[in-house]
């Protein structure tokens, strides 16, 4: 597995995820494309990483991959986040990881990248909100130090759910 800087050729692959996760934040396609866009006014400070398989398309591998999903352009992508900048602020805006691959060190390692870069761009503090039910990022998320600061009452809907907010001051 390896971590980089998501490209408008992970549209797809993005979304394909993220529908599969009832969890996760539904974007309109257009949001993802605004996420590559080129134009400042659209985009100023979102970025986006994904992990993708390294060896899905290696015909030598070992792997247990389709004829069909190892032509899929989006086939290696196993996860994804999504984060926007807000002067030394960062919101994480959406993690997903594939059902398949969760508890497979996919989301730290996401997380881990996200971290990093916000360290290296001076960032001091990062803030987000989760479902009171998802359990598995609630514990990502505490693993890392983030601190649960606030509750949103019914927030989410479909169903109905309470927000559990979360932040973490960078040193």
């Amino acid at each position: 597995m390896r971590v980089r800087r998501a490209t408008a050729s992970d549209i797809a692959g993005m979304m394909r995820l993220e529908r599969s996760a009832q969890s996760a934040a539904h974007w309109p396609p257009q949001l993802y494309e605004e996420l590559f866009s080129a134009d400042e006014a659209f985009n100023p400070v979102r970025l986006a990483w994904v992990v993708e398989s390294e060896d899905s398309r290696d015909p030598a591998s070992d792997s247990l991959v389709s004829p069909d999903e190892a032509q899929d352009p989006t086939f290696p992508i196993l996860g994804f986040l999504i984060a926007r900048r807000i002067d030394f602020e960062w919101e994480l805006e959406n993690i997903v990881v594939a059902t398949d691959v969760r508890r497979q060190r996919v989301g730290t390692r996401l997380l881990s990248a996200f971290l990093a870069y916000v360290r290296a761009a001076r960032g001091n503090h990062i803030f987000l909100e989760v479902r009171e039910s998802n359990f598995a990022a609630r514990a990502l998320y505490e693993k890392f130090s983030f601190r649960r600061a606030a509750v949103r009452k019914n927030y989410y809907s479909d169903p109905a759910e309470d927000a559990f907010l979360y932040d973490l001051r960078i040193d």
